[in-house]
């Protein structure tokens, strides 16, 4: 420990400022890199959840960012009417979220509640860890409504209790019945940036049918329009759907395919880890570089020491151990924060009670953070072993005589 010590202080620590520098260089290193892996991880998984729509005569409706929608006009007539075309024509999934209410739970966090159709269901497969699946089947005016519900929520409603609220889209009570608990950090990917998610931990699904609809306001049917998926369909049939709701409702949507969906999703996401990757091995190759040189310099300016201990039994089995341990420091110090500080953000989603955000997780990190830790560590081994590979070649590159001659 004393050697280590001594070495450490007069390679590395000598010039502290250089060596501050580099260290928060190799900070901004690595956080790139865990930022890039950690996206990738995510984006992985958003292609996973799509690929249930990335098939032949499934098509997405996206509201034209180029149109000048007038709500005003729009009455629930009309948008009823709309859902009453795509029954008698299509076969369509309905998805909708965001509607928020406050609802008494362990963590006095909103609630969300997410408004699903049997087709949707189908689509996006919810893993369940307690209870039963979703049906569809009930009488709106007569049953108690099944719902599945968030890990966030199974304490204060557990499987076969129900809850009383007022529904913002029916704008009445109803009484709903806990039928399944959705597993912890379950999630749904943007259909445009698969690396994007809300999490389900504090959700509440319930069933729609026809029925549900029509007896459902115009804040359902407008939002539910902007996620559409139609099944079963058409290029020509989907381009007849879009003009139908235009004409009616004066709402111009585009109906992509998911492939359509991940070409405009790797135009920007693709440039933009390019340019993070690129800035992050600028970084990597200036801490080398600054890493070898300043040991280079403390190298020379210790040759006596160097050679006193090495005619004295230190070898360079030791001298790589000796290495080897401070960059290890070095790097673990980095990870640590690195992962304080994603840990940190994650609990700040709870401070803030932000109910689309909020996750479960091992120290509070999420798996996604994990993976990110791991490259992290895996790259920061590969440049551990390269800065030390390259000092212990100049170290034995240099004639022990000159160290005896000082």
């Amino acid at each position: 420990m004393k050697i280590f010590g001594f070495f450490i202080k007069r390679l590395f620590l000598k010039r502290w400022i250089l060596s501050l520098s580099m260290l928060l260089l190799l900070f901004a290193a690595n956080y790139l890199t865990f930022t890039v892996a950690r996206s990738i991880s995510s984006t992985y998984q958003g292609y996973q959840e799509m690929r249930r729509m990335d098939q032949d005569g499934t098509y997405i409706a996206n509201l034209d960012p180029d149109s000048a929608p007038n709500f005003d006009r729009i009455t629930l007539e009309k948008t009823q009417a709309v859902y009453d075309y795509l029954s008698d024509n299509y076969t369509y999934a309905l998805y909708a979220d965001g509607f928020i209410i406050s609802l008494p739970n362990d963590d006095d966090i909103e609630i969300s509640l997410n408004y699903i159709s049997r087709e949707s269901y189908a689509l996006n497969q919810l893993d369940l860890s307690a209870g039963s699946e979703l049906y569809f089947d009930y009488q709106l005016n007569e049953d108690e409504i099944p719902v599945l519900i968030g890990k966030g929520l199974s304490n204060a409603y557990p499987v076969g209790s129900t809850i009383k609220i007022s529904d913002p889209v029916l704008e009445r009570p109803i009484i709903l019945k806990v039928q399944g608990v959705i597993k912890p950090n379950a999630h749904h990917s943007n259909f445009y940036a698969l690396n994007s998610k809300n999490y389900y931990n504090f959700s509440i699904f319930i069933p729609v049918n026809e029925e549900f609809i029509k007896e459902s306001n115009i804040d359902l049917h407008v939002n539910a329009l902007m996620d559409m998926v139609v099944l079963h369909t058409t290029e020509e049939d989907a381009a007849t759907l879009s003009e139908y709701i235009q004409n009616n409702l004066g709402l111009k949507f585009n109906f992509f395919s998911q492939e359509e969906n991940y070409d405009y999703f790797k135009d920007y996401y693709a440039n933009s880890l390019k340019i993070i990757m690129i800035i992050t091995l600028f970084l990597l190759v200036i801490i080398i570089c600054l890493s070898i040189w300043n040991a280079s310099t403390s190298i020379r300016l210790m040759l006596k020491d160097f050679t006193i201990n090495l005619l004295i039994g230190l070898s360079f089995s030791r001298l790589k151990k000796i290495l080897f341990g401070y960059f290890s420091i070095l790097f673990s110090v980095n990870l640590i924060v690195i992962a304080v500080i994603t840990a940190y953000n994650r609990h700040l989603f709870w401070v803030n009670k932000d109910t689309l955000f909020v996750t479960y997780g091992l120290f509070g990190l999420i798996g996604i953070d994990w993976v990110g830790l791991l490259v992290v560590a895996c790259s920061d081994v590969l440049i551990g072993i390269v800065i030390i590979e390259i000092m212990l070649w100049k170290i034995k590159n240099i004639p022990i005589s000159l160290g005896v001659l000082q």
